[in-house]
């Protein structure tokens, strides 16, 4: 994913869905390079590269 494109769903009310290695997360905020993201399926939070997150066009 790009930085344009989070900072696009991070102005968006609309809810977006965003993955990181098949798991749901959001995106709490977004750096030019890394984003820190919480997976929707529990607790946990991580920092990762904005490259590795992506979002699920099947629909």
């Amino acid at each position: 994913m790009e930085y344009s494109r989070i900072a696009e769903i991070l102005k968006n009310k609309e809810k977006t869905d965003v993955f990181y290695k098949n798991r749901a997360v959001w995106i709490q905020e977004c750096t030019s390079d890394f984003a820190k993201v919480g997976f929707v399926d529990n607790f946990e939070e991580k920092d990762v590269r904005i490259e590795e997150l992506y979002e699920d066009n099947a629909k």
